[in-house]
């Protein structure tokens, strides 16, 4: 069996930096063929770290089949049909047949709901996360090229991968049916909302803010958070948030473009491990997707974990080939001897 471990999987979400929000806010709008661009420059930056084969999901768009199709690389470029139907579920498929294979590291194009549908599936896979959507705070805006260097670099092995991609943060929720979801940087509980809204929180029906991240430079919950109480990637603590009427009203920016008045009643931090009761009636927004009801009689128990996706910190892996002469080739070791 073909070893895949230094393979690049690529992920490309179609729909991504195109929904409704950019109209209730001002979002930019990503174009199929900006998203083309990112994917052929993260793949050179890959090869150039010594990738040699790379294995992206094909979609209706052309993304990754329209961002390869032109590139000359001493690398093996396939394209993996998962027969999509541009719906959440052609992440899924694509991260499962990717773990299936064994794939070292995968490259992601999309917003904090991508990342999260192949957190769901695949706890365990190593990310290059790179941002299109909305209010991002797990993939990131970094450039393409050395994105997919630093991919390269940890799918071949050749960085301690401990440090150059720890492991992420993940909200876990576990229902009163028993069932579980979860969610990378923020479960949010809203009143008179409804599953399946798109649009922009109301400030005034935030009820609980379960983060794993708190900023106060980021985009939506995690702004809010953060406006009190920071909370950084490599911090093993979480922060709760509850809001609600008579609080402290925090100007925060809930969407790109969109400051507002967010009543804040009583900032916590949380440890890794302390188990939060989301109280009902209402509605459970996850990294922004509104997708669950919660009734009164039935609390959700959410607890924070240190078990989510490695993520790969391209600084950190780029500095670390760099410190070991990877990007040096021997020729010009010769050529300063002389």
């Amino acid at each position: 069996m073909k070893d895949h471990s230094a393979t690049i999987g690529i992920i490309a979400n179609p729909v991504s930096g195109r929904d409704i929000r950019r109209v209730a806010a001002r979002g930019g709008v990503s174009s199929t063929e900006d998203k083309r661009n990112r994917i052929a420059r993260a793949v050179i930056g890959a090869v150039a770290a010594g990738a040699r084969h790379i294995v992206a999901m094909k979609e209706p768009f052309g993304i990754a089949s329209g961002a390869l199709a032109d590139l000359r690389l001493e690398a093996e470029l396939e394209i993996l049909d998962v027969g999509a139907r541009v719906d959440p579920s052609d992440t899924e498929r694509a991260a499962l047949a990717m773990k299936e294979r064994g794939i070292g590291v995968v490259i992601t194009l999309g917003g904090d709901g991508t990342n999260r549908t192949i957190a769901k599936v695949w706890p365990e896979v190593t990310l290059v996360p790179m941002s299109t959507g909305t209010n991002n705070v797990f993939p990131s805006l970094v450039e393409p090229t050395v994105a997919g260097a630093a991919a390269g670099l940890v799918a071949n092995g050749l960085v301690d991968i401990d440090l150059a991609a720890p492991r992420s943060k993940m909200i876990h929720l576990t229902f009163s049916d028993g069932s579980e979801d979860v969610a990378l940087v923020d479960a949010v509980t809203l009143a008179d909302d409804f599953v399946g809204n798109r649009m922009p929180v109301d400030p005034a029906n935030l009820r609980q803010l379960l983060v794993s991240v708190a900023r106060p430079d980021t985009i939506g919950v995690s702004s809010i958070a953060g406006l009190h109480a920071a909370c950084d990637v490599d911090e093993d603590a979480a922060i709760l948030v509850r809001c609600g009427e008579g609080g402290r009203l925090t100007n925060s920016p809930i969407a790109p473009g969109l400051y507002r008045q967010v009543p804040v009643l009583e900032v916590t931090r949380i440890n890794l491990g302390e188990q939060i009761d989301l109280l009902g009636p209402t509605t459970a927004a996850l990294d922004g997707d509104r997708e669950h009801h919660i009734s009164w009689e039935e609390p959700v128990l959410a607890v924070v974990r240190r078990d989510g996706p490695r993520v790969v910190k391209v600084a950190v892996a780029l500095s670390l080939g760099a410190s070991e002469g990877i990007f040096c080739s021997e020729l010009a070791d010769d050529l300063d001897a002389r």
